[in-house]
């Protein structure tokens, strides 16, 4: 087998590189800028050129490399192709055919919260699991859904889309998709801070908290410090995701539910109080996954991706 694998996780600032051994050791890493200029195109030519510069300076032949995993912002098919990326400004194209064009490396494409939950259960806090779902809390909320170790990427590439879960018919504000009552207008950074402000503008609860300066980490800290209102916001956030991880359980059946992304930083406050409202919401037999944070951080995705392209190419 070849000793090597290069994991490439796409953000619209940076592009975050990872060369590994083909047993999981991170070797080296490294980030180039991300140019969306021209529509993105540059971008694949520039990742080409960083990569095989890399493997030059360190004495690599493309022999030496099982493959190459890109993670994308975006809907990605099986197949490798993006179903558009707006904040790169890609259109419909296959963006693994074009980076093994461009290497001369075997490469697979993935969509960057699936890389992040490849990682997670390949070297990460899900390490042993083959059946997972992995969301991450950020901005917005992101997630990945494993099942006997692949990647559920769906019809469109649009499996694991978390965030866009409809869970509130009520909801008058609109998802920054378009829509109304998606999880991510509750459970993101955004969604937190939007929930707490409701609240506030409510008057109903006694609070410390100010509309004008808030973030999703002042209301966690917060709430661990026993401000009633901040704990109130937390509940809210926290029994909507317990309610879209019991319809994806009556789904897929789980061994575990894996939280990363900024918020996930908040610690066990989140995977608790999900766990709360989760347990008295299911059936017996999908009442006991494991809730976990995740361990790789901001290096998921590299990971993952590079797991992408050893589960494809590493077992010839």
């Amino acid at each position: 087998m070849s000793k090597y694998i290069i994991g490439t996780d796409i953000g619209g600032t940076s592009v975050k590189l990872g060369l590994f051994t083909s047993d999981g050791q991170l070797v080296h890493k490294w980030e180039i800028r991300t140019d969306r200029s021209d529509s993105g195109k540059k971008v694949p030519g520039d990742i080409a050129k960083s990569v095989n510069e890399t493997l030059k300076a360190r004495g690599i032949e493309t022999g030496d490399v099982v493959g190459m995993g890109v993670g994308v912002p975006g809907p990605v098919k099986s197949d490798g192709t993006v179903m558009k990326c707006a904040n790169l400004g890609w259109g419909i194209f296959n963006v693994a055919d074009k980076m093994k064009e461009l290497t001369g490396l075997p490469c697979t494409a993935v969509n960057d919260a699936n890389a992040a939950a490849l990682g997670e259960m390949w070297q990460g806090t899900a390490k042993g699991f083959k059946n997972l779902v992995f969301v991450t809390l950020g901005t917005g909320v992101g997630g990945g859904i494993i099942v006997d170790g692949k990647v559920i990427s769906g019809t469109h590439g649009g499996g694991g889309e978390i965030g866009h879960i409809f869970v509130e018919p009520d909801e008058q504000d609109v998802c920054g998709c378009g829509c109304k009552g998606h999880l991510e207008q509750y459970a993101s950074a955004t969604g937190l801070c939007r929930v707490t402000r409701k609240l506030l503008k409510e008057g109903k609860i006694s609070t410390k908290l100010k509309a004008d300066i808030l973030s999703a980490k002042i209301v966690f800290d917060a709430a661990k410090a026993g401000d009633e209102l901040a704990k109130e916001a937390v509940e809210i956030m926290c029994r909507y995701l317990a309610q879209a991880f019991s319809g994806i359980a009556a789904t897929v059946d789980p061994e575990a539910f894996v939280i990363g992304g900024g918020v996930s930083k908040a610690g066990t406050i989140i995977t608790d109080t999900v766990k709360k409202y989760y347990v008295p919401s299911n059936m017996n037999v999908l009442r006991d996954p494991a809730f976990e944070l995740a361990t790789l951080g901001n290096d998921a995705g590299i990971w993952g991706a590079a797991y992408s392209a050893l589960d494809a190419y590493g077992k010839g």
